[in-house]
């Protein structure tokens, strides 16, 4: 466990969208066109999408790009395409409000669970940022929708080993270049009205006035492995896992894994000032809400993501980061997030 003194700042955060945005009322007729087939009453299955609490998403591809067939190579090289696009816009920002020049970044954390690359996404970005050559690379795969914290308490772990390092977090999803739409599963129907694509990134030290990172930490529920994840096809594909106990898990089980968290660092709920919760999706929020006894506007600002992003997975714990501090967010800070294992991730933010 981290000295609870040991302070990472955090010196810049930005967000990235994908370039094209369409109302969730759009995408509708594209789930008919591809499911309703399957099923013998798809109006029943297509109120995922108005039940969803999304009103738009950001895409990485024109919807007639989803119609056709795609090869795996295909889809992963416009993942890789779009992802360098956007995260070295998102990387420019961060080093901006952070102050930096590249050359003055030490360290590189890029996780991403969409797509795969090798060399990884953070080293096609060295030379694209004019980063360092002997920069430390830590690319993490895997982490679904807990990476976006997961990632940031990677990133503070550096700072804390090496004082004075910057260290630029960097995360992307385009989580719509998996979509399989051959895949009539209730989980991929889900999965098609919930996911856009997005990016984030951070600078983080030791040193700068910034926010503290204060600690972090995650509990893994045993026996768990089933309910989030992809399902990997013969030809390539991501089928995704996505287990409709989540809400059910989340009401019974998250409280407990938060106050382990909280106790161990001897503090408690109430000593908690502002949550900011990684909206899974409209059903996942209610059941944190429930879990932790927080009154209904609570979560507002993940809320507000979700309605204006969809669940872009990883990057969208630090969207709602984001907007909570630029609301004014004071005191302590909760950072949550749920991810594949089933695992919660969580962070303490003092600002």
């Amino acid at each position: 466990m981290p000295p609870h003194d040991a302070a990472v700042r955090l010196n810049s955060l930005a967000s990235g969208h994908a370039p094209h945005r369409y109302r969730q009322e759009e995408l509708v007729p594209l789930g008919y066109e591809f499911f309703s087939h399957s099923f013998a009453n798809f109006d029943r299955m297509a109120r995922v999408y108005a039940n969803a609490g999304i009103d738009s998403r950001q895409i990485s591809m024109p919807l007639d790009w989803y119609r056709q067939p795609r090869t795996f190579s295909e889809r992963n090289d416009a993942y890789i395409e779009c992802s360098l696009a956007i995260l070295e816009e998102v990387a420019a920002r961060c080093l901006d409000q952070a102050g930096l020049e590249p050359g003055e970044v030490g360290g590189l954390v890029v996780v991403s669970s969409t797509g795969l690359a090798t060399p990884t996404l953070d080293a096609l970005l060295i030379d694209r940022l004019r980063l360092p050559p002997d920069i430390r690379r830590l690319p993490i795969f895997g982490l679904g929708c807990a990476g976006g914290v997961l990632g940031l308490a990677r990133a503070g772990a550096m700072c804390r080993a090496e004082p004075g390092l910057n260290v630029l977090f960097l995360t992307v999803e385009l989580c719509t270049l998996t979509f399989q739409k051959n895949d009539a599963s209730k989980s991929n129907v889900v999965a098609a009205a919930l996911f856009g694509d997005g990016a984030a990134g951070a600078v983080l030290s030791t040193s700068g006035r910034g926010p503290a990172v204060r600690d972090w930490g995650e509990y893994t529920w045993p026996g768990s492995l089933d309910v989030m994840g992809w399902d990997f096809g013969e030809a390539g594909e991501f089928g995704v896992l996505f287990s409709r106990s989540i809400p059910d898990i989340v009401r019974r089980r998250f409280r407990g894994a938060v106050e382990g968290f909280l106790q161990s660092r001897d503090l408690s709920l109430d000593q908690i000032d502002v949550y900011a919760a990684h909206p899974g999706g409209a059903r996942v929020l209610d059941a944190l809400e429930e879990a932790l006894d927080l009154p209904p506007d609570a979560l507002i600002h993940s809320r507000e993501i979700l309605r204006r992003h969809g669940n872009m997975s990883a990057p969208t714990a630090l969207f709602v980061l984001e907007r909570t501090l630029q609301a004014g967010a004071t005191g302590r800070i909760l950072l949550t997030s749920l991810g594949p294992g089933f695992t919660a991730a969580m962070m303490l933010i003092e600002a």
